[in-house]
């Protein structure tokens, strides 16, 4: 068996092992005043894009209903139509503002299939390019990110104003 270390993640994951009752994607979706701080990129009448804060990748957002709920086998039509629809304009603008190889779309349903939040569903759009995984994650157990995620925020939110 491999092993995929991802040593930055200790935070996310030990944060979830604390007694929260809030979720944070119901946080910021409630929260409009404070995008610019919460990370959201885009609002839509049924679903929010927020980068996502432990990053694979420059450019790794979240699209996710405002609808606290980890079921999509019985999610509202118009919620799962909006939530592609927001898909597909994040890999655009993601794929104008970084240029990558190609992308990683995904969604982690349950908490055995490795959802960090699994009641309230999410998809992931995370960027890829040639040579991505190189000698730091695999040897120093680190993963470099060449921008903080403010500096993802001002380089993507541009294309998701438009």
């Amino acid at each position: 068996m491999e092993r995929l270390w991802t040593p930055w993640r200790r935070e996310f994951i030990e944060g979830n092992n604390t007694a929260r009752t809030a979720c944070f994607l119901c946080d910021h979706a409630a929260d409009p005043a404070h995008d610019r701080q919460n990370f959201v990129l885009a609002r839509g009448q049924t679903v929010f894009v927020l980068l996502n804060l432990y990053p694979y990748n420059n450019g790794h957002l979240m699209v996710a209903p405002y609808e606290h709920t980890g079921d999509l086998a019985n999610l509202d039509h118009a919620i799962s139509a909006e939530l592609m629809a927001f898909t597909q304009r994040s890999v655009h603008a993601i794929g104008r503002a970084y240029t990558p190889d190609g992308f990683n779309l995904g969604m982690n349903l349950g908490k055995v299939a490795g959802a960090g939040v699994p009641d309230h569903l999410h998809v992931h759009v995370l960027p890829r390019w040639s040579g991505d995984t190189n000698f730091m994650p695999i040897v120093a157990e680190t993963k470099v990110l060449p921008e903080s995620l403010g500096q993802t925020y001002e380089r993507l939110a541009p294309y998701f104003r438009s």
